[in-house]
């Protein structure tokens, strides 16, 4: 008997790109101000929008092509954004601008393996009690990720040619190349090589919902559309809003680079909701998966975009962290491999996360 087929697409997926287009249209047509509040209310309201729509249609298409290429497309979503976000700060020249890409690299880092993790574990622990995930791919996700943010966010602190927490260009631009050549290998591992490594068991699957109903290709070639209007969409409207949200976080007294946890945050509530969603129906790979390859992408993907921008524009890329971050990010690494070293969790080792999670927000707030 062949599956249910989704065969229309959710109102407000479609009227929330649609808006923030028009939008768009009228304050470069210079047809409305750009610089008024209730035309900045207005744009962050539709930036929220258009980022749910944008996960909506990439969740849809996710279904469509099926695991763990629809993880994958949502990381690659969701980090489209995140870069649209900081590439529209580094042009805007506010002050800040120049690290604002390893703030929001090390706040992506820090909320997907502590604050979603963390949840996901809570929450799917206190209801399937013990929670079981492939060990292969979680470990070889793991040592990626950690790679990536040794080269992206220690190393630079200890280079002698230029001294830290900058590269020299040449170090910058290899850098970002063997990024990208390592996001290149894992996605070939996840997608061909091993892909069982990175699937649910059917056993772990719990409930009705765990299996998802497809669309029809009109649906998904719709949603592809809708999907690469709501991207434009956020990249535009985060450039309205990079200046106005410098001088909101220096207003509320707080440290310029916590403009990079505001970032990091907007572009992970949805896919932090979706694997929250997933550890409820036992899914735990699933959710790993989401949380672990979107901060595997957030770093191979963007150290090589703002490295060109960076060299474009002739401004110094900040990527080294500061030692209070460097000790949470060890430590966070540290926890991590312990957690997904042996396959299986518990409430547990969610509060451990949640409690470094706490420690980083605070540390970010109150340097």
């Amino acid at each position: 008997m062949s599956s249910p087929r989704v065969t229309s697409i959710p109102v407000w997926t479609w009227v929330a790109p649609a808006l923030a287009s028009c939008l768009l249209v009228l304050t470069f047509a210079r047809v409305i101000p750009a610089d008024v509040t209730p035309v900045l209310v207005l744009d962050a309201a539709l930036l929220g929008a258009a980022v749910f729509s944008a996960v909506h249609h990439a969740e849809v298409l996710a279904i469509k092509l099926g695991e763990p290429f629809g993880t994958i497309l949502l990381a690659v979503a969701v980090t489209v954004i995140e870069v649209g976000l900081i590439v529209s700060i580094m042009f805007s020249g506010v002050q800040g601008s120049e690290s604002v890409a390893r703030d929001t690299i090390y706040a992506a880092v820090m909320i997907v393996l502590n604050g979603v993790v963390g949840l996901c574990l809570v929450i799917g622990g206190s209801r399937h009690f013990e929670q079981t995930f492939q060990l292969q791919g979680a470990s070889s996700a793991l040592a990626v990720l950690g790679t990536l943010a040794g080269l992206a966010l220690i190393l630079p602190n200890y280079t002698v040619t230029t001294a830290g927490p900058y590269y020299s260009a040449v170090q910058l631009v290899l850098v970002g190349i063997a990024s990208l050549m390592l996001w290149g290998v894992f996605v070939f591992v996840q997608t061909v090589k091993h892909r069982d490594y990175f699937l649910d068991a059917a056993s772990d699957v719990d409930g009705p919902d765990a299996s998802h109903e497809k669309p029809t290709d009109r649906v998904a070639l719709i949603s592809l559309i809708l999907l690469l209007v709501s991207l434009i969409a956020v990249v535009l409207l985060a450039k309205l809003l990079s200046y106005p949200l410098d001088k909101g976080v220096a207003a509320a007294g707080l440290p310029p680079a916590f403009v990079g946890v505001i970032i990091a945050a907007i572009v992970l509530l949805p896919e932090g909701l979706a694997a929250a969603k997933s550890a409820l129906l036992n899914r735990l790979q699933n959710s790993i998966n989401l949380s672990v390859g979107s901060a595997i992408a957030s770093i191979g993907l963007t150290i090589p975009t703002v490295a060109l921008v960076s060299l474009v524009l002739d401004q110094q890329l900040v990527l080294g962290v500061s030692p209070a971050h460097l000790t949470l990010l060890a430590l966070t690494l540290f926890v991590s491999t312990l957690t997904l070293g042996t396959g299986r969790t518990t409430v547990l080792q969610g509060a451990i996360h949640l409690i470094i999670f706490a420690a980083f927000l605070l540390i970010s707030a109150v340097p």
